[in-house]
């Protein structure tokens, strides 16, 4: 296959320069016939000025100067010929030896070897298109291999987290059947303490299936997801808040909230918003410690210059004074199934993809989020942006 793909691709640029050549020698054979009178009359007449000449003379004469012309003509065209034989080889390698070598990657990438890389020589700075096309390769190589490394991550952290719960389940079961477990409230309260962990779990990963999907197609098939109106920022906060003010009542946690009137409007899905303060607020509340403060503050970003955005955005920040984060973890916060403490106890959180649901959606409607903190026992900060209405 890639011997007829060389033997084709030789082929095709032999005949590409011998059509403009053979072009070329029509245009010239054309000129020069058309020319040839006038110049050898021309010619002629410089030479022999008034001198008579006899017209067989002058005959004999222009077969020659034509019969000369031509057999130049000739000889360009075969020195043409040749010199598109040798291009088209010299070409066809050249041009061949990266295509082979991204046809042997992409059969290497689709046997499932995500390492394999087409190597680059060149520079794509100088409009090399070979190159340009070998560095794309690669970086589409990189994407599959990273999105694979996701997804076998993402079974061993399902694995993980539906056994945990399952374990438990089968534990106290035997011990039912076995009479090691008395039967008493307590212990059919614990069974379905674990039961509805596996039920939020299953509900937490089809809402990121979703989500996900949400954020890999295009805008205009967002629009058509995501139900956009004007609503206002304290609105939604305040319908959250009602919502979470028993589980702060509970912990002994202030709320404080700073939302200066007269804020603008925002854009969005409200019941998506409301789903990433409340995901927010409630990691805030998880990790703070009972007596904490917890802070939500509303403000028109004033940074516009955002690159090749000319929306106007509002900015929240939901602030803790809880256990913090370390540096080295918040590049991943976001990421599913991460935890800062791996030791804590996976009944003592949530299912580890509240904060990613909330990337998806907040990047859905254009914004960003991040996370800060100083570390350790310093707090930390979720702010995200959404776009304000126009």
């Amino acid at each position: 296959m890639i011997a007829a793909l060389r033997r084709h691709l030789g082929i095709k640029l032999f005949f590409s320069y011998l059509v403009v050549i053979l072009v070329g020698i029509l245009i010239l054979v054309t000129s020069t016939e058309l020319a040839i009178p006038t110049a050898f009359q021309r010619h002629m007449s410089n030479m022999m000025g008034d001198a008579p000449m006899g017209m067989g003379m002058m005959d004999d004469l222009y077969t020659n100067f034509t019969r000369a012309v031509n057999e130049a003509l000739t000889l360009a065209a075969l020195a043409a010929v040749i010199a598109a034989v040798l291009a088209s080889i010299v070409i066809s390698r050249t041009i061949s030896a990266p295509v082979r070598a991204m046809m042997t990657a992409s059969q290497h990438i689709a046997d499932g070897h995500y390492e394999q890389r087409v190597a680059l020589s060149g520079s794509p700075k100088y409009g090399d298109e070979l190159v340009q096309l070998a560095e794309s390769f690669n970086r589409m190589a990189e994407k599959l291999a990273h999105t694979e490394k996701m997804r076998r991550q993402l079974i061993a952290d399902v694995s993980h987290e539906l056994r945990t719960p399952l374990t438990t389940i089968k534990g106290s079961m035997e011990g039912l059947i076995d009479g090691v477990l008395p039967p008493t409230p307590e212990t059919f309260q614990s069974i379905y303490r674990e039961a509805d962990r596996l039920q939020r779990l299953v509900a937490d990963l089809q809402e990121l299936s979703r989500i996900e999907a949400l954020s890999a197609t295009s805008d205009q098939e967002v629009g058509g997801q995501l139900v956009f109106e004007a609503r206002e920022i304290a609105e939604l906060v305040q319908i959250v808040v009602q919502r979470l003010r028993p589980q702060f009542e509970e912990k002994g946690i202030d709320l404080d909230l700073h939302l200066p009137a007269p804020l603008p409007s925002v854009w969005v899905d409200g019941d998506r918003i409301s789903q990433v303060l409340i995901n927010l607020l409630g990691n805030a509340l998880q990790y703070t410690l009972p007596g904490g403060t917890i802070s939500l503050r509303a403000e028109v970003e004033l940074n516009v210059a955002r690159a090749s955005n000319s929306k106007k955005w509002l900015r929240i920040t939901i602030e803790d004074n809880g256990i913090g984060i370390p540096s080295e973890h918040l590049p991943h916060i976001f990421t599913r199934f991460y935890r800062v403490d791996k030791s804590r106890s996976r009944a003592g959180g949530g299912s580890g993809i509240g904060l990613t649901i909330a990337k998806y959606l907040v990047e859905a409607h254009g914004g960003r989020i991040w996370a800060e903190s100083e570390g350790s026992g310093q707090g930390s900060r979720f702010t995200f942006t959404l776009p304000m209405k126009d």
